[in-house]
């Protein structure tokens, strides 16, 4: 919902949508025959492959492509590689996209179930690969200094329901969550946070929990700090750096299923945003390809429309409808090309809106001057780029059409990867 005031010197008013009280159950897209999984990539060129073409898997299993290499992907399917291939992510993230032909049943890997039967630490890569996304190797980096974690019970973007529609339904999973938790972690600061109009019925969960309001963009991780934990996050730190580690409603509810039932869950909820803006819950099988889903809603993709993961503020365009439903994947969208906004070339006209949007008062008309120009050190330096929380709201309300969102997260990658090679290089 967006509110917007009459004279144009206010910033709009963007609200989070709430599930009513009685929802239908999801919609479920059965599990196809062929099921993606993308493996981060590792170059070990002198290691003996662990995986081939031919060689079969089972739901569960921890799949590592060399000897010793610390990168893997869980199973969500029990069948036969067929296929093994590079695949490109976002900002040239790279992976072995294994496909996977789809066995009838699923058989459980014999050491998951082992590890899975109570909370054990050597089950946390295993963990990082069920619905939801665990941060597990944060929560359990010796090194880390989490003090609290905040369970979202809100989802980030609009239009998205997922996380909400968990916590409505599924709050004696997250119970049992919170407690595997714990007792994996040793973390006993634990917040559920979600909508001040959701707050009842939460009981005896073993966590605090707070509230946020419906303005957009208060569910965002920064505001979280900011607005419920009240603690601003310096320029260039993370919240982990702070000690508060966040996890969706889902990964929690998750992780109680998996110790209640000593099985992997591998159906995975999302919410699909059609070209009319009507979100729909969806339940479907982790590495599903994007086009199954939208082919079993009769959604057809013509030539220029657009596939984003994630909602209408923050998502990320693909450009494949073989691409995989990942264990973080929240929600698709799906934009009709008369509706799509274009991005154009034309010059800022410093009308100040972005500036009033945006909720940490970035000099954002400055900044894009910056980042157009790919002076990124001195967009960090001089113009606050490292205090972005990445919301979207000024690319959402430029009058010039500039892709500012886009500058922004290309911006802090190339940062990062300078950062990257001169630490390397040291």
């Amino acid at each position: 919902m967006l509110k917007k005031s009459f004279f144009g010197l206010a910033k709009p008013r963007m609200e989070y949508d709430l599930l009513p009280a009685r929802m239908t159950e999801p919609e479920t897209v059965v599990a196809p025959k062929t099921a993606t999984l993308l493996h981060p990539k590792q170059d070990a060129p002198n290691a003996p492959a662990l995986l081939k073409v031919g060689d079969t898997v089972k739901t569960g299993q921890k799949i590592s492509l060399y000897a010793d290499d610390p990168a893997c992907v869980i199973s969500s399917v029990t069948g036969t590689v067929a296929a093994m291939s590079p695949f490109s992510g976002d900002f040239g993230k790279n992976y072995t996209a294994i496909t996977i032909e789809v066995d009838g049943e699923h058989v459980f890997d014999d050491r998951f179930e082992e590890l899975a039967r109570q909370p054990d630490p050597a089950a946390a890569p295993y963990l990082a690969g069920i619905p939801g996304g665990p941060p597990m190797g944060t929560l359990m980096d010796p090194a880390s200094e989490i003090k609290t974690i905040v369970i979202r019970g809100a989802d980030h973007d609009l239009l998205v329901g997922t996380n909400q529609y968990i916590v409505k339904t599924g709050l004696a999973d997250i119970q049992r969550g919170i407690k595997a938790l714990k007792d994996l972690t040793g973390i006993e600061q634990i917040i559920l946070v979600t909508a001040a109009e959701s707050l009842q019925g939460f009981g005896h969960l073993g966590a605090r929990v707070k509230s946020i309001g419906r303005d957009y963009p208060d569910a965002l991780d920064h505001m979280i700090m900011k607005n419920v934990l009240d603690e601003v996050v310096p320029a260039g730190k993370t919240c982990e750096e702070l000690g508060v580690c966040f996890i969706n409603a889902e990964a929690v509810a998750s992780i109680g299923k998996t110790f209640d039932s000593g099985r992997m869950p591998s159906a995975k909820l999302l919410t699909l945003i059609n070209k009319n803006g009507g979100p729909q819950l969806v339940r479907t099988t982790i590495g599903t390809p994007i086009g199954k889903i939208l082919q079993r809603f009769s959604i057809a993709i013509e030539e220029k429309d657009r596939v984003i993961l994630g909602g209408p503020m923050r998502g990320s365009a693909v450009f494949s409808l073989d691409h995989p439903v990942l264990p973080d994947t929240d929600a698709i969208m799906v934009v009709d090309d008369s509706r799509a906004a274009a991005a154009s070339q034309y010059p800022c006209v410093n009308c100040g809106d972005c500036i009033r949007a945006c909720p940490v008062q970035i000099p954002v008309n400055m900044l894009v001057r910056f980042l157009e120009a790919g002076q990124y050190e001195e967009a960090a330096e001089r113009y606050d780029l490292l205090c972005c929380i990445e919301c979207g709201l000024c690319s959402f309300v430029c009058i010039s059409k500039i892709p500012i969102f886009q500058y922004i997260k290309l911006a802090k990658h190339e940062l990062d990867r300078a950062q990257t090679v001169e630490e390397t290089n040291v």
